[in-house]
């Protein structure tokens, strides 16, 4: 897997605390109310609009990421945050010939696992170039391609949308697969907003775990929250 970020927002954190200003400021152009935002705003601006759920102004910033060598078993994954512009390899136009695919970590390390999925890889391989030799077109041949293809796609979503990408799929339930890769683009997305993104998983943002019967442990639940509450009343 290779995670990139191929472009951002200038000066993210500025452009947020410029769009919460815009609601608030009596500042007569955008010029002087831009030029007028200190770190010290900043660090003020954001705290509020993120106690208030003031979640629009965190729509101006966006970042843009180039992500490659991840299985179509991800993607699918991926796809459901709606919030956000996708492009990915076409297999109706590109030729699935030699495909790469990605190996999970628990049968890469069962040799007899290993050996069986490598297998079942080579069959499919063969038998999609078998369909295309028979004159049967990449966009039919492609049905028998598996969810361990690999691909590559460019994503742009903007901070609302990251951030709540990040709290489902930085928690230690999601799959691992995309959990690396959102752990990834939030150690990229804190090098440049560290005001922004303090915090992945959702626990970690909220400070309780929201996942209830199904929670790790890591945090406590809501439930949990407020049995402690009412015993200490």
């Amino acid at each position: 897997m290779k995670v990139t970020l191929i472009n951002h927002t200038p000066m993210p954190e500025k452009m947020i605390v410029g769009a919460a200003r815009v609601c608030y400021s009596g500042a007569k152009d955008l010029d002087t109310l831009l030029d007028s935002i200190t770190e010290e705003k900043i660090v003020e601006f954001l705290g509020k609009s993120a106690l208030a759920n003031h979640g629009s102004v965190w729509e101006h910033a966006t970042f843009t990421f180039g992500l490659e060598g991840v299985s179509r078993a991800l993607t699918h994954q991926l796809v459901r945050h709606r919030i956000a512009s996708y492009d990915q390899q076409s297999q109706r136009y590109v030729s699935a010939k030699q495909f790469e695919y990605v190996v999970p970590p628990k049968i890469a390390k069962n040799p007899e696992a290993k050996e069986l999925f490598d297998k079942t890889m080579g069959d499919l391989q063969n038998t999609y170039d078998r369909l295309v030799e028979l004159g049967i077109p990449k966009e039919d041949s492609r049905y028998v391609l598996p969810n361990a293809c690999a691909s590559r796609l460019i994503c742009t979503m903007n901070v609302r949308s990251l951030m709540h990408f990040f709290g489902l799929r930085c928690c230690t339930r999601a799959q691992w697969e995309i959990r690396d890769m959102a752990n990834q683009m939030l150690k990229i997305c804190q090098e440049i907003a560290p005001k922004v993104f303090v915090a992945g998983a959702n626990c970690e943002q909220l400070g309780y775990c929201p996942e209830g019967d199904m929670c790790c442990g890591r945090a406590p639940t809501m439930a949990k929250l407020l049995e402690t509450y009412k015993g200490s009343k």
